[in-house]
């Protein structure tokens, strides 16, 4: 998709609040800095308008980017911030799950984990969560251009096992400094709201 309108449309914390719209969403899910705000901003050809931040846990809304009046990419707070309180994070865990579990429009997740690492026991439950409520899920594995080129089928088959991922699910390797893997992560995201307009 040529990108060249987007805008946030709103920051929200209940379904109320949602987007009245039907347009297809893509959610963007992670553990906290793991690359979600970098991503989206590769995907829509821009710097810096999903804001990142060196600072884990800074997202915690879902906000809604509107791409080109036809979908929305949906930033998801980040799980597994450990200075975030108990009962922060138990607000965000019902927030995300109200969100996941209901919106008719969404459809299909992105989960992002580290490439520099094996996935966390965060990243394992997260997984584990979309699969059985049977939820499309692409997986990304970010900063991969910390890897040696020769270490990035290690990487690959590290995430598959530990996530213990089913066949239906892929698994792309991404870097935002070299925009590796944005063209993969383009054509899932096209194959799941095309799938809806068939």
């Amino acid at each position: 998709m040529q990108v060249n309108n987007v805008d946030l449309t709103i920051s929200a914390v209940e379904p109320k609040q949602y987007p009245a719209t039907n347009y297809p969403e893509i959610a963007l899910v992670g553990r906290s800095n793991v690359g979600k705000s970098s991503l989206t901003n590769v995907l829509i050809n821009r710097r810096n308008f999903a804001h990142t931040s060196s600072q884990p846990g800074k997202t915690q809304t879902l906000n809604f980017y509107n791409v080109e009046d036809e979908l929305y990419f949906v930033d998801v707070p980040g799980y597994g911030y450990a200075k975030v309180s108990k009962k922060e994070r138990e607000r965000f865990g019902k927030m995300i799950e109200e969100y996941l579990t209901t919106r008719q429009q969404l459809r299909g997740v992105i989960q992002l984990v580290d490439g520099r690492h094996k996935p966390t026991a965060d990243d394992v439950s997260m997984y584990q969560w979309l699969a059985y409520y049977d939820i499309p899920t692409l997986i990304v594995g970010t900063k991969i251009d910390k890897v040696k080129p020769n270490a990035r089928n290690r990487v690959k088959n590290d995430i598959s096992k530990t996530l213990d991922l089913t066949p239906k699910t892929p698994l792309i390797l991404f870097s935002a400094v070299k925009k590796q893997g944005k063209d993969q992560v383009w054509n899932w995201i096209e194959q799941r709201i095309g799938e809806e307009q068939k």
